[in-house]
């Protein structure tokens, strides 16, 4: 289990402890504080990277910890009483989810499946980060509430709205660096561009998450829980944007699996080797410490490097394009990025393709003239080259594996990036 996880827990069994002794503290707002997050849960949207995110859930909690006066009287909950909200509305909100994957784990379910492995993964880790988050978030602000450190300031002036800024922006950083961890366990991403990924993304949804659950812990000074739907229904309309613009790049990503498919159709490229190209350089791009749009591009660029082969005469034997003259894969380099320029994919897609056979190293010297996605291409589509071409000769699979690499490393620091072969090797070697 991750750490991350075991601290979720740990703090969640305390708080549940805690409040089970002394009783909840004004029940009725924690009550809807719990269903706000429960049902903010049960509308999650998966962002770039298979990142899963819960913004009105996220932005309930948030405000929750945040919440200082309630209709201009002290409702301060504290610590694990926000906590243990918190987990309550997450646990809630999984609770359906898990029965019905019991339900199909155990056959009792006509026609359904067990969810990917991937998914329950991303509900986990979105609900130890914001449980964690939250209880950042009251960490900071409930015991200076609740020991009149923040009386000082008052509820009109910009004091205390600054003071909330910033506490929601710690809290947001503090989410960041959680996602970043937790990409880092699953996945293998460094740290560092994890990191860089989730701030970025901060100039989304993070903002929009930030804000309103500021604006709810400041509205219900005034109104009381109708700020609750009140300032909630912003957010949902821009969780509708954000579904829509998700829906577009799936749309991109069938039509890019489509146009790598032609090949293997048309009978230029084994079955699945565009496939396992882009796993392996997609491997190898974590392992170099690519972020999330740097690896959508480089996989794009991975799954159509062999449209050019189309306007071959005959195919090449086996498809092996590592295996031609440079000048041939070049050309054919060239050719498959004009293709690529016509569908409406990312330009930089097409850039990266185009670049891919171009002599190593560059024009600049150590290969800083190709592009790093080219240049892991390259070798990620010899890898898979080699290695058929090995099967082809009745070569075990271990034995074949190891002629590759070696290989592979006889080229290093000539025909081939001697980062990308060293990352190669550790990822499958």
């Amino acid at each position: 289990m991750c750490a991350v996880h075991g601290a979720a827990l740990a703090l969640l069994a305390a708080s549940f402890g805690a409040v089970a002794v002394r009783g909840p503290a004004q029940p009725g707002v924690a009550l809807a504080f719990t269903a706000l997050i429960a049902l903010g849960e049960c509308v999650r949207i998966t962002l770039p990277g298979d990142r899963e995110q819960a913004p009105i859930g996220a932005a309930g909690a948030l405000a929750y910890a945040l919440l200082g006066p309630l209709r201009g009287l002290p409702a301060g909950p504290g610590v694990l009483q926000v906590v243990a909200v918190t987990g309550a509305g997450l646990l809630l909100a999984l609770l359906p989810g898990a029965v019905r994957a019991a339900a199909a784990r155990a056959g009792r379910v006509r026609g359904a499946g067990p969810p990917a492995p991937w998914h329950e993964r991303a509900r986990r880790d979105g609900a130890a980060r914001r449980l964690l988050g939250a209880g950042f978030a009251a960490v900071v602000f409930q015991p200076l509430y609740n020991s009149g450190v923040v009386d000082r300031f008052s509820a009109d002036g910009p004091a205390y709205g600054a003071f909330l800024t910033a506490v929601a922006a710690l809290a947001v950083l503090c989410d960041a660096v959680l996602a970043a961890l937790l990409r880092r366990a699953r996945s293998g991403l460094r740290f560092p561009a994890g990191l860089e990924d989730e701030l970025r993304s901060l100039f989304g949804i993070g903002t929009a998450i930030a804000a309103t659950g500021m604006l709810v812990s400041l509205a219900a000074g005034e109104v009381g829980l109708w700020a609750l739907p009140l300032f909630c229904a912003p957010l949902l309309l821009a969780q509708v944007s954000f579904r829509r613009a998700a829906a577009a790049r799936a749309t991109t990503g069938q039509t890019i699996a489509s146009l790598a498919m032609a090949t293997e159709v048309a009978g230029y490229t084994p079955p699945g080797h565009a496939r396992r190209v882009a796993d392996t350089a997609c491997a190898v791009g974590r392992e170099l410490g690519l972020g999330t749009r740097e690896l959508a591009l480089l996989e794009y660029a991975a799954l159509m490097h062999d449209v050019g082969q189309l306007s071959l005469v005959e195919p090449v034997p086996g498809g092996a394009t590592a295996l031609l003259p440079d000048e041939e894969q070049q050309r054919i380099a060239r050719l498959g990025s004009e293709v690529i320029r016509r569908t409406g994919v990312p330009r930089r897609v097409a850039e990266q393709v185009a670049r891919l056979a171009d002599p190593f190293p560059g024009p600049d010297g150590g290969g800083r003239g190709v592009p790093l996605a080219a240049r892991i291409i390259r070798v990620a589509n010899a890898h898979d080259d080699l290695l058929t071409a090995a099967r082809g000769r009745g070569v075990g699979e271990a034995v074949g594996r190891l002629e590759v690499l070696e290989a592979l490393r006889l080229g290093r620091g000539r025909v081939y990036d001697a980062r990308v072969v060293d990352a190669l090797v550790r990822v499958r070697g």
